[in-house]
C-alpha cells in the first residue's frame, strides 16, 4: 500500500489535476473513490466544504487543490514543476488562481455539465447556462493562444508547469462538447499544446485511471441541479 492516498471521485476536474501531479512526480498514490459517500458523513469528515480531492500522506491530511498541489511539488522528489524563477512562478500562480476562477467555471462546471454531466443523468441541459458560458470560455481561450505566441510550447517560460497540469482537465472537458471543439479548432496553437501534453506518460497514465469511467452518470451530481446550477 502507498503512502500517499488521494480521496475524491474518477472523472473530478481537480481530483484529476492532484493525480497529474502525483503522476508527473512519479509518486504512487492509492485512490480511495468516495462516489458513494459524497456530501455524507465519510466525505465531511475528510472535507468539511464538502469538496475535492483530499490528499493523505503519512498521517498529514490537506484538502484544496492548489494547496495539495504546492505540497505534493515540494514535499516529493522528481522533477520541480514551479520555476526557479520569480516572475516566472507568479505567472505560473496567476495561472492556477485564472483556472480557479475563469477556465474550471465556464468550461467544466457550466458547460461541461449540461452537455456531458446532467444528460448522463437524463437531466436536460440549459441552454441559458451554456449561453452565457461561451463567450466567457472565449475571453479564456484568447488570453491562453496569447501566452502560448508569447511562450512556446508550454504556459510559462516553455516548459511544463503546474500552470499546464491544472489547465489540461478543463481544456479535455471543453474538447468533449461540441461547442468546444468548434471553438478549439479556431485555435490550433491551443490544440497543438494539448496534443503534445498528450505524449506526456502522466498524462497518459491519468488518462488511463478516468476512461473507464467517461460517460458513466455521476450519481451524486443529480444534487448539483439544484445546489450548484447558475440561474439566468
Amino acid at each position: 500500500m502507498a503512502d500517499v492516498t488521494v480521496y475524491g471521485f474518477p472523472v473530478s476536474t481537480y481530483v484529476n489535476i492532484i493525480r497529474l501531479v502525483l503522476t508527473e512526480k512519479g509518486v504512487a498514490f492509492d485512490f480511495q473513490d468516495l462516489e458513494p459517500d459524497m456530501g455524507q458523513a465519510r466525505h465531511l469528515a475528510l472535507h468539511p466544504f464538502n469538496r475535492v480531492p483530499i490528499l493523505e500522506h503519512g498521517g498529514f491530511r490537506i484538502y484544496e487543490t492548489s494547496a495539495i498541489a504546492l505540497y505534493a511539488d515540494e514535499a516529493f522528489e522528481g522533477p520541480s514543476l514551479q520555476p526557479a524563477d520569480l516572475k516566472q512562478r507568479a505567472a505560473m500562480h496567476r495561472w492556477i488562481s485564472a483556472l480557479n476562477a475563469y477556465f474550471y467555471p465556464y468550461m467544466a462546471y457550466h458547460l461541461g455539465h449540461e452537455r456531458i454531466v446532467y444528460p448522463n443523468l437524463g437531466i436536460a441541459p440549459d441552454e441559458k447556462v451554456v449561453a452565457a458560458a461561451l463567450p466567457k470560455i472565449a475571453t479564456c481561450l484568447e488570453v491562453m493562444d496569447a501566452e502560448l505566441a508569447a511562450n512556446g510550447d508550454y504556459l510559462v517560460a516553455g516548459q511544463v508547469s503546474l500552470a499546464d497540469l491544472f489547465l489540461l482537465p478543463s481544456l479535455t472537458t471543453l474538447s468533449r462538447t461540441p461547442e468546444g471543439q468548434a471553438m478549439l479548432a479556431d485555435r490550433p496553437r491551443i490544440g497543438e499544446w494539448w496534443l503534445r501534453m498528450q505524449t506526456r506518460p502522466a498524462v497518459q497514465a491519468v488518462t488511463a485511471m478516468v476512461a473507464p469511467h467517461i460517460g458513466l452518470p455521476v450519481e451524486h451530481a443529480r444534487r448539483w441541479v439544484d445546489g450548484h446550477r447558475p440561474r439566468y
